[in-house]
């Protein structure tokens, strides 16, 4: 089963990179952290939990900061 999500989420996060918009690339990138998460707990891999943590948590920043910019007009 951790294997699946270790591919799972390479999957996941690869594809991220072929996306047009980056509001699109960084919510794949989230989900794509949170199953790396998943794995990490999987394999009890604290390193790779933590890691992921800091990439869901700055894709989703950036996310909701490009959100909340004005537009100018």
């Amino acid at each position: 089963m951790a294997e699946y999500l270790g591919w799972a989420a390479t999957a996941v996060f690869v594809s991220s990179y072929f996306m047009s918009r980056p509001e699109t690339m960084r919510g794949v990138q989230v989900v794509g952290a949170l199953i790396w998460m998943m794995y990490g707990a999987a394999i009890g891999a604290t390193p790779v939990i933590v890691a992921n943590v800091l990439v869901c948590a700055a894709a989703a920043w950036t996310m909701l900061k490009v959100r909340a910019k004005p537009t100018g007009g």
